[in-house]
């Protein structure tokens, strides 16, 4: 057959014959090597059977083997050998380990305040324990270890092990104890931090510590900023006194003004001193320092980006304060949004969109920057649109493509995908994300606008901080972009509304979503209008109703109006949003086009409980029913409610219930002092008694 060869084949000869050239060769070597070394210990005297395989037991040299494994005798015969046994090779090994280990606490033992430190770690491993130790026992044990670690902490935090200990004695010990180490260790909080085991224990000391330990700290950090921060231990500790609450603002001031240049680290400045981290001020205060200033802080930020450290909050504030003071359509500005989009992996970009500032950044870079630009710095998010949709911050990034991306078929493709869901799943996934607190923002922000029920002042300020600086970089007209957008957007979210409106209606968060995306999207509404109002029927009272929750009555009310009724105004705001509505009252009259028409919808259905609607806590609903434009049947709404003045009457003039409490009990009317006065029955039927 094809591809085996024979056994006495040319090539299978040459084979064996390669491979007993090579072993004999390696035999050779052996036999050189072991004769050698016997030859040495010849001359030193050793015994033979020490020569821990040179030889066999019975003193037959290994060289005398053949290769089968036999052993050569006196009349030429082979006589085979007993194999040579492990026992004593195993032995010796584990003598061998024995000596290494008596050795290795040997010198544990000679190092200084060896004992002092076993006896620490003892103690450790009891009071780790923390649920197994009784309060007695602890405290006994804790000043045990304080007798032991005091006046001696430095010798003790530099090392992994006992560094633990410290800690421990920190986590147990009360105020005067934890200065007392504080105090200890002055002057080398630098050197801690640098440290790859001591660094945790300075946060020890200021997550436990107070106001004075912290003053002992932070200032010790002063002139060294830009050296510690591309440390990779240093800047991890500085960076954690920078971004949480355990400096003060003066402190990380001056911490962060030290990326302006060198000469801010030469010339410290003391705690107490007020001083003013913000760029401008520096700027405004030594304008003709401009140029070293922005250069010496962009060559540590891409100092720090090249080196993948891009996580830092530090980092990203002192990024902000740039971009802040970049002119305008300047190289400085081109250079910037350049090295935001090196990082090949996206690193910056997606640790960016996590922080205050960075989110900020990343916005006003899509401001300033060109259509190429943007889509790159949009491309870095692929796959991580929802964590940033979810994101108190990342948000912002969605809002300012939004506004300043005029491509709007590629800012649809990027972001309603991951943003909507995928489309057998995307019903419930809108479903769980409009009533979500952060991720509704993103999906209402295009049907609804700029009202501040949706947005929060920071979204809002970036929001006109973009509109200035987006003038001469976007060409599209912002209504225009806003009506592609949402022309995307409205078919999945009037669905979401349609399969899900049970669920939604569960609590206010939808019930507003609802009323929301069937005023604002534009598209098809009949179904999500259907499914609202079959969720509508039935008796009111029942409980469980979407009429008896107050925010079930507020969308019930806007949609029957075909808007939200402006107090201010004294009239009803659709929801067409295609303009930076910047407060919840705006003087220009919108409406709904083309109008829902919900209320005849509405009226067809619950027309057997009507009464039931009019006197209990849908009673507004009613209102807003005969309120409403291009309702046709008003005149049979006031005939059927007139019928039932009575009942309307006994609704308007019905006690609260806190108000029967306060007549059952004197104490319980005293305590209610300012409900005295409080108005008594259902609002909604007094003003449809007015109306009748």
């Amino acid at each position: 057959m094809a591809g085996i060869k024979r056994k006495g084949s040319a090539e299978g000869r040459r084979g064996k014959v390669k491979k007993a050239k090579f072993e004999g060769s390696k035999a050779s070597k052996s036999s050189k090597t072991h004769a050698k070394k016997a030859a040495e210990l010849d001359k030193t005297g050793l015994a033979e059977d020490e020569l821990g395989g040179l030889s066999d037991e019975d003193g037959t040299s290994d060289s005398s083997l053949g290769n089968e494994g036999h052993t050569t005798m006196a009349n030429g015969a082979a006589e085979p050998t007993i194999p040579r046994s492990t026992t004593n090779s195993s032995s010796k090994s584990k003598e061998s380990h024995e000596k290494q280990k008596l050795l290795a606490q040997e010198r544990k033992a000679a190092k200084p305040n060896a004992d002092l430190i076993h006896r620490s770690k003892k103690i450790w491993e009891r009071l780790r324990r923390k649920s197994h130790v009784p309060c007695d026992e602890r405290r006994e044990l804790v000043a045990e270890l304080f007798g032991i670690v005091t006046g001696r902490i430095k010798e003790f935090v530099f090392k992994h092990d006992s560094v633990r200990v410290v800690q421990t004695a920190l986590k147990y010990a009360n105020l005067d104890q934890r200065k007392a180490i504080a105090r200890e260790l002055e002057g080398s909080y630098k050197q801690l931090g640098e440290s790859k085991y001591a660094k945790f224990l300075i946060s020890k000391l200021l997550v436990h510590g107070d106001t004075e330990i912290r003053d002992f700290i932070v200032p010790e950090f002063y002139g060294h900023v830009r050296h510690l921060i591309k440390h990779p231990e240093a800047s991890q500790v500085l960076d954690d006194i920078y971004r949480g609450s355990l400096a003060t603002p003066n402190q990380k001031a001056i911490l962060l003004r030290e990326w302006y240049g060198p000469e801010f680290a030469i010339f410290k400045v003391k705690s107490q001193d007020k001083v003013s981290s913000r760029l401008s001020d520096v700027l405004e205060a030594s304008p003709e320092k401009r140029s070293p200033i922005m250069q010496s802080l962009f060559e540590l930020i891409k100092q720090l980006t090249q080196k993948n450290m891009s996580g830092f909050t530090m980092l990203h504030d002192a990024m902000l304060e740039y971009i802040l003071n970049v002119r305008q359509c300047s190289e400085e500005m081109t250079e910037f949004i350049e090295l935001l989009k090196s990082d090949e992996d996206g690193h910056l970009l997606k640790n960016l969109a996590f922080t205050r500032s960075g989110a900020r950044v990343v916005s006003l870079a899509l401001a300033h920057g060109t259509a190429k630009d943007r889509k790159q710095i949009l491309r870095a998010y692929k796959d991580y649109i929802t964590a940033i949709s979810e994101d108190a911050h990342g948000h912002q990034i969605l809002l300012a493509a939004y506004e300043v991306i005029d491509d709007t078929v590629a800012v649809s493709k990027a972001i309603f995908p991951e943003l909507l869901g995928k489309t057998d799943e995307r019903s419930a996934h809108l479903a769980e994300y409009a009533v979500h607190l952060i991720t509704r923002i993103p999906l209402l922000y295009l049907p609804v606008g700029r009202m501040k029920w949706l947005l929060s002042s920071d979204d809002l300020a970036l929001l006109e901080e973009i509109d200035s600086r987006r003038t001469t970089t976007s060409k599209k007209d912002p209504v225009i972009r806003r009506k592609e957008l949402l022309k995307a957007v409205s078919k999945p979210l009037l669905h979401a509304v349609a399969q899900n409106t049970e669920t939604l209606m569960q609590s206010s968060f939808g019930c507003q979503f609802i009323s929301e995306v069937l005023l604002g999207c534009d598209g098809e509404k009949t179904e999500a209008l259907e499914a609202v109002v079959q969720v509508a029927e039935g008796d009111p009272s029942i409980d469980g109703h979407v009429a008896g929750s107050a925010a079930g009555g507020r969308m019930m009310k806007a949609l029957v109006m075909g808007g939200h009724y402006n107090i201010k105004w004294g009239r009803v705001d659709g929801g067409v949003p295609f303009m930076p509505i910047l407060s919840e009252s705006t003087d220009q009259d919108t409406v709904v086009s083309p109008p829902l028409e919900f209320h005849n919808l509405f009226y067809d259905r619950v027309k057997p409980h009507l009464l039931s609607w009019a006197t209990g806590p849908g009673s507004f609903v009613v209102v807003g029913l005969l309120e409403s434009e291009g309702f046709e049947k008003k005149e049979e709404v006031l005939t059927a409610l007139n019928k039932h003045r009575m009942q309307l009457e006994s609704a308007a003039n019905e006690k609260t219930t806190e108000q029967k409490m306060q007549k059952e009990s004197k104490s319980e009317r005293g305590k209610c002092k300012n409900n005295r006065n409080s108005t008594a029955g259902n609002p909604g039927s007094r003003l449809l008694l007015k109306m009748l």
